[in-house]
């Protein structure tokens, strides 16, 4: 009787711990409450991993039990009695716990399942009482122009990072978030950041007489005093010194002056330097900058990168242990700003041959320089400081998969004046977060998690942004699905410009179709699509290093959008005021601020909510096509002139492997789209299978065969260095020309790397490797 009663005992603990751990939601008021029922009477089983729980399972209830003694039928009769009443005891107890008709089914059932701290519950389509047209009005409900207003009045007092002021607005920040009932955290990074010597001030002279001691000046520059004849470069683009190598003015050992605009500083920079330069000199030009005072000061930083230059490629936590390292990026020369007072100072004093058209700005004088002028002095007294900077998020978790969020960031610091660049950005990221919790608590329940973020350090180079990037940098990838930045998003009200990831173009095109433009009458105004341009080209332009999306899209391989409301017509500066102590409020066109951020936050809002309420993830894998086809189109032609100018070992040198590669892609991209449109997407498991396979597509771009502390930006079609479809393409055509030898064990290589980075994306693209065939 003892085996049998033994034996009921087991079957009775097996119905009521059937299920260890279970998890129960409600949703009260639209807020998450979570409500745990442990039904394992023994905690120590509880806290166990599933092997070793089932392991002691197996041994409990297989070992062979010891031969009862014989019982007459009345002790049996009772034995059976006592077993039925407890399996309907357990029965009623199973029943009275788990059926709670107000609460949705749970998914998760086991104990190997996450913290309840770590995800929330799991629903069934929680997202099914409230169609699209509904979110989009609850989303317009929330956005108001007199919220957006607040917020600037609020948050517009930045400052440099790492200061008290930066901190201060971090901390606010921070308390928003949690007074919005978010999950929020702060992130600490210490960086080194470069600021002018308060003792010892930057100078420019000629022999004795002092051109100026300029309050501007570039980050990241080298230090030290250097003497040489000055050269003018225009705005030091490639084309601008070839023209002065046609001319035979030699740049080496020369201090070189060129104008802001066009190009980055960064680059300016870099360029003049793999000519020899020993410094750099960069002006506002009143043809770029017209009606700025000539004695406005320009701040900037000249790392051709992003992130603290002295821990390249791994995070600047405090916990990490530093190497003496730098980056590849930055300068060896000396860069400093000057007003464009001080450059027509430098002007009068230089000879040289006139300048072509596109040389002339707004000042007199120009000339080239030339041998018998007298050598001008840069003096760069700039230091470095430990700084510890904060970056700030704010986290609404999704329902269903909230372990794959969007990112919505903004950086909050500025070295000068900061309006357009940094503090409507920030007002619009923490409006925009204030509407995102309204709306859930409205009755909204997105599928996926949104990430706010508030970067510091991004006018030294995206420095807090890609120092959050470095620190997980082998997991967000795997999660981190889309990045939107609002960093100078309100400059302007004659044009709108994008720059994004080919993914995110169809997505950006279609919310800017649905969006009407902020300025005029509401109910009669077109859509942001056709008011500027009605094409996505006329939209679209190249993402620059300095953009906030270019690290996420470049460095981590996420999906990126940047955007902004910008003055009419083209510029060599779409806004001539960053950089400057002139980025007030009152310089932004019509001062029409308020309505277009409406406006910017309207299209930043819809984008985040279709990546997040839809069961597929709004990516377009196949807009990469044309992407591929354009750079590989190009190296297949340049490669063809190789081979009819009988380039010596040209032979040897085939595209049929990367022709194979782009068909696989391609082949690939439409055996997507055709699963998606013969899929249940209803089913959880099947959706999150295929997001999978789209969340890989721009990760799998970065080059795997470069080092990441030496090419950063790895992406071989947006990023920057020898692993790029374009560096490929500049090499062939510089080979034709004359202007490069072929090396074609190297060319070869090239070759291999790129079509083998395609072709790995393809086949990741297709699917499950025993899914593949000679066709992909």
């Amino acid at each position: 009787m003892a085996g049998t009663i033994d034996q009921a005992k087991m079957k009775f603990s097996k119905i009521v711990n059937s299920r260890s751990y279970t998890r129960f939601n409600q949703t009260p008021d639209g807020e998450s409450s979570h409500v745990e029922v442990k039904m394992s009477a023994d905690t120590e089983e509880e806290e166990m991993d599933g092997a070793e729980q089932d392991h002691i399972e197996h041994e409990m209830y297989t070992r062979s039990p010891r031969r009862p003694p014989s019982w007459n039928n009345w002790k049996i009769c009772g034995s059976v009695t006592v077993v039925l009443l407890l399996v309907c005891i357990g029965f009623l107890i199973g029943y009275s716990v788990h059926h709670q008709p107000e609460t949705p089914p749970c998914l998760l059932s086991s104990t190997q399942q996450p913290r309840q701290d770590d995800q929330p519950p799991i629903f069934y389509n929680p997202e099914q009482s409230m169609d699209w047209s509904d979110i989009v009005k609850l989303l317009n409900e929330k956005l108001t122009k007199t919220g957006i207003q607040e917020r600037i009045s609020e948050y517009s007092d930045v400052s440099k990072a790492g200061s008290s002021k930066d901190n201060f607005l971090a901390d606010k920040i921070h308390e928003l978030f949690a007074n919005l009932q978010m999950k929020s955290w702060v992130d600490e990074h210490f960086v080194k950041l470069q600021y002018p010597s308060s003792s010892n001030p930057n100078k420019v002279k000629f022999l004795s007489e002092e051109i100026g001691s300029p309050k501007g000046f570039l980050a990241y520059s080298a230090t030290g005093i250097k003497q040489g004849r000055v050269v003018y470069a225009n705005y030091g683009e490639p084309q601008d010194l070839e023209f002065l190598e046609e001319k035979k003015v030699n740049l080496n050992l020369s201090v070189v002056l060129m104008r802001a605009g066009k190009i980055s500083m960064a680059q300016k920079v870099a360029n003049v330097a793999k000519k020899g330069a020993v410094a750099a000199l960069i002006y506002p030009d009143p043809a770029d900058y017209d009606d700025m005072p000539q004695n406005a000061e320009l701040y900037g930083h000249v790392h051709l990168g992003s992130g603290d230059p002295y821990t390249p490629g791994f995070p600047s936590f405090n916990h990490t242990q530093f190497p003496p390292a730098k980056s590849s990026g930055l300068p060896e020369i000396l860069a400093q700003t000057i007003t464009a007072e001080m450059a027509l100072k430098i002007f009068k004093r230089m000879g040289g041959n006139g300048i072509p058209k596109s040389f002339q700005g707004g000042l007199s004088n120009y000339k080239l320089g030339n041998e018998t002028d007298p050598l001008l002095t840069v003096e760069v007294n700039n230091e470095l400081i430990d700084t510890k900077i904060h970056n700030v998020f704010g986290v609404i978790k999704g329902f269903i998969d909230a372990d794959r969020y969007v990112v919505i960031g903004a950086q909050r610091d500025s070295m000068s004046s900061g309006f357009a660049k940094s503090a409507v950005g920030t007002a619009l990221l923490l409006e925009l977060a204030r509407a995102f919790s309204e709306m859930v608590k409205g009755g909204f329940r997105p599928r996926r998690s949104i990430v706010f973020a508030s970067w510091s350090a991004g006018d030294f180079g995206n420095v807090g942004l890609t120092e959050w990037l470095e620190g997980y940098a082998t997991s967000l990838d795997k999660k981190a699905f889309s990045y939107i930045s609002l960093d100078g998003i309100v400059t302007g009200e004659g044009s709108f410009k994008a720059s994004a990831s080919p993914l995110l173009q169809g997505l950006l095109e279609m919310t800017l179709k649905k969006v009407k433009n902020p300025v005029g009458s509401q109910t009669s105004a077109p859509s942001l699509f056709s008011s500027y341009g009605g094409t996505l080209a006329s939209i679209l332009k190249p993402m620059e290093m300095d953009d906030g999306a270019y690290p996420f899209l470049t460095f981590s391989g996420i999906p990126s959008v940047s955007f902004s409301f910008t003055s009419q017509g083209d510029r060599s500066v779409d806004y001539k005021y960053f950089g400057t102590a002139l980025d007030v409020k009152s310089n932004i066109t019509n001062s029409k601020v308020v309505e277009l951020s409406l406006g910017a936050g309207q299209v930043a809002g819809q984008m985040a909510l279709r990546l997040i309420h839809d069961h597929i993830l709004k990516l377009d894998v196949t807009m990469y096509n044309e992407e591929i086809e354009k750079h590989i189109s190009a190296i297949v032609t340049y490669t063809n002139k190789l081979k009819s100018v009988k380039v010596s070992k040209s032979e040897f040198v085939s595209t049929k492997w990367l022709l194979e590669a782009k068909g696989s892609f391609i082949r690939a991209s439409d055996a997507l789209k055709n699963d998606i449109l013969n899929s249940d997407l209803e089913d959880l498991e099947m959706s999150r299978i295929i997001n999978n396979r789209i969340m890989k597509v721009e990760h799998n771009l970065l080059s795997p065969y470069v080092s990441l502390r030496d090419v950063p930006f790895r992406h071989i079609f947006f990023g920057s260095g020898w692993q790029t479809a374009s560096d490929l393409e500049n090499n062939l055509k510089d080979v034709i020309a004359g202007k490069a030898t072929l090396d074609v064990d190297q060319l070869l290589n090239r070759f291999a790397l790129l079509t083998w980075t395609i072709q790995g994306c393809a086949n990741d693209l297709a699917g499950d490797i025993w899914s593949l065939d000679n066709a992909i």
